[in-house]
């Protein structure tokens, strides 16, 4: 009996001191983890600053950089803009060259064409002046003077002329000559009968007639001529023409 009392109070006694060394080892392990969490928490605080102070230097960086890609572009501009003014000053200058040599072109083709015109007007005067003179009959009339003439108005200062005027005794007739008639020409015609009998006095009471001279006439001239009672006067090989069926005396 005595015995298992002394084995009873044996396992007690070891139970106890493990309980013991159980509780210490709870403590040390409390302590540790106590400690762990105050490690744990400084390098938190610790990772915390230093994120915010390479987030401040990384700010201040990336300000430092704004502000000198900003000062960057902006030389960037001011070179550019100042090549573009260039570019543009030597484009000005090129184009402005060009012009004048067009405008040169087209000064020297104009009296070119210019010369063109006043040749075969010319032409077509001497080829309709020499043919009426020669022959000195238009509808079936007998004309005393066919000539080129120009007279200076006393009372205006203006000088008229026609291209040529065939004068008898009862009618005058004034010829005008182009060397390519257009509808324009036709339309300027009926004009000179009020201006003639005002600066001819001495053929006031003489019959007048209109004709055009035309080496070429189109369509369109032809019906106005006739619609406006103009005599047509027309180059056909190597003699004239004469259309008068349609003739107004003026």
């Amino acid at each position: 009996m005595y015995n298992q009392d002394n084995k009873d109070n044996n396992r007690l006694a070891a139970v106890e001191a493990i309980l013991a060394d159980f509780g210490m080892g709870m403590q040390e392990l409390r302590k540790a983890q106590a400690e762990t969490d105050r490690q744990f928490v400084e390098q938190m605080k610790q990772s915390k600053a230093e994120f915010a102070d390479q987030m401040k230097q990384s700010k201040a960086e990336f300000a430092e950089q704004m502000k000198q890609s900003k000062v960057e572009f902006a030389d960037q501009m001011k070179q550019s803009k100042a090549e573009f003014a260039e570019q543009m000053k030597q484009s000005k200058a090129a184009s402005d060259a060009d012009m004048k040599e067009l405008r040169a072109s087209i000064k020297q083709v104009s009296r070119q064409m210019g010369g063109m015109a006043n040749s075969n007007g010319d032409m077509a005067q001497d080829y309709f002046f020499n043919t009426l003179y020669k022959r000195k009959t238009l509808f079936g009339q007998n004309f005393d003077e066919v000539k080129t003439e120009k007279r200076k108005i006393k009372k205006t200062g203006i000088e008229v002329q026609y291209d040529i005027m065939l004068i008898n005794g009862k009618s005058v007739c004034i010829v005008e000559v182009k060397y390519k008639a257009d509808t324009d020409d036709v339309r300027m015609i009926p004009d000179i009968k009020d201006k003639f009998r005002q600066n001819y006095p001495e053929h006031a009471d003489k019959k007048l007639y209109l004709a055009l001279a035309s080496m070429s006439f189109d369509d369109y001239v032809e019906a106005e001529c006739k619609k406006l009672g103009i005599a047509m006067i027309k180059q056909v090989g190597d003699t004239i023409k004469i259309y008068d069926e349609h003739m107004k005396v003026f």
